[in-house]
């Protein structure tokens, strides 16, 4: 007969700050009386690095994957139960973990999913059972938040952007020009360092234009940078692209930006000996002929409680 059980945390939205204690329950329910060999439950937070398919390291390869090898922030594991029955109906084992990192980084990194960098923090519980009869698992999945103290409070940097894309605005870096269509866009974001749980505002105006616009749109991008110093493998990726404008857009006319940061996939500036997670918006103007320009902008992410400053 099949043993059903689950890992149960108190708290329902399953997110936590550093020294905070996890507890919960581990909830059996067995049709008949059933022997096991032990139950054992497992905290386990990860920093996993992956180098994309593309890249290439050369002749550092062998050292510079081996500063790819996952990082162990929590490792703590507790016996529920020593050998013998659960009896028949429900049966509960309740538990207790303080949630501290008690060697190196010394910090629980907020859970961040990303493509290369994978931060992520579980509970698993393993029933051991004899040879004929196969072990039991499962996971739960939890999410660590940072919480700073006053004393910790970040100031944020209240300066509004001000940008301005014109073709000579953007053949400055070029070595050779090209013959693009006449246009003039203004516009300002309100800020580039925020708190993550705060949308991203700003405003632009197509001041004028030779040539028909078809779409504007706000993208934000992860920046994931895995190595050390034996090499580094730095990647952008799309996390989310929205779109502003749809069709030509009359001149002068103010358009509001405003993106809502998605929770799992974005996470506050982080930056290591190992990897370094950063955030960068694309502000992407398509003309009719789906000729592309683009202006770009590094942001700096926090995770503020109460009222950013």
């Amino acid at each position: 007969m099949s043993i059903n059980f689950e890992i149960k945390l108190k708290r329902e939205n399953k997110i936590y700050y550093e020294g905070e204690l996890l507890t919960g329950c581990v909830q059996f329910q067995c049709p008949i009386e059933t022997k096991h060999d032990g139950i054992v439950l497992t905290l386990e937070g990860m920093v996993n690095l992956h180098l994309s398919n593309s890249k290439s390291v050369g002749l550092m390869e062998a050292a510079f994957h081996n500063s790819l090898k996952p990082i162990t922030i929590l490792n703590s594991t507790y016996e529920l139960s020593a050998p013998g029955k659960l009896f028949a109906g429900v049966s509960e084992f309740h538990f207790e973990f303080p949630l501290a990192c008690k060697k190196e980084p010394r910090i629980l990194y907020e859970t961040y999913h990303g493509i290369f960098i994978y931060i992520n923090y579980q509970l698993r519980c393993d029933v051991k059972r004899s040879f004929l009869a196969k072990s039991l698992h499962k996971t739960q999945q939890f999410c660590i938040q940072y919480k700073r103290s006053p004393s910790e409070a970040v100031k944020l940097t209240n300066k509004e952007v001000h940008f301005s894309i014109s073709p000579d605005s953007l053949q400055k870096n070029m070595k050779e020009r090209i013959t693009m269509p006449r246009f003039l866009i203004t516009g300002k974001l309100e800020r580039t360092e925020f708190c993550l749980t705060q949308p991203l505002r700003g405003q632009l105006t197509i001041q004028h234009t030779e040539a028909a616009i078809k779409s504007i749109e706000l993208q934000l991008l992860r920046i994931e940078t895995c190595g050390s110093e034996e090499g580094y493998a730095k990647d952008a990726t799309e996390i989310e692209t929205i779109q502003i404008a749809d069709g030509n857009v009359c001149p002068k006319l103010d358009i509001p930006l405003y993106m809502i940061l998605p929770r799992l996939f974005t996470c506050p500036t982080l930056i290591t000996k190992n990897f370094k997670i950063e955030f960068e918006v694309n502000l992407v103007i398509i003309f009719k002929d789906d000729y592309l320009i683009s202006e770009n902008f590094p942001i700096v992410l926090h995770r503020l409680h109460g009222n950013p400053i």
